[in-house]
């Protein structure tokens, strides 16, 4: 689920019967839950606009949840690979691997 640009981490809980939901990607905890998904869906919302009225009122900035930074460390090696393959597809670094990372969380690897 997506709502003015954050996104929600869902899990069951079985004891309780329902559907436990997070702000995904802030250090803030922000909860919700519902028993259904279109239940879930109004909680979640509900949850992003009282972080973001809770921001508001305290003067806080409120976390955005992804940047669109993304810094690793990987083996020289690995680095190495993936430089040659971004030079053979014609791309920069950057953008081969903004292009495997789509990939691969389109098919949820």
């Amino acid at each position: 689920m997506k709502h003015k640009g954050y996104h929600a981490r869902v899990e069951y809980d079985a004891e309780d019967n329902i559907l436990v939901g997070h702000i995904a990607g802030i250090d803030a905890i922000v909860g919700f839950h519902a028993k259904d998904l279109k239940n879930l869906e109004a909680a979640f919302r509900e949850a992003v606009d009282e972080y973001l009225d809770h921001c508001a009122k305290t003067g806080k900035s409120p976390q955005k949840a992804f940047s669109g930074k993304l810094m690793l460390r990987v083996k020289p090696s690995v680095h190495a690979r993936a430089a040659v393959a971004a030079e053979r597809a014609g791309k920069s670094l950057n953008q081969w691997s903004e292009e495997v990372l789509a990939k691969a969380g389109a098919t949820g690897a």
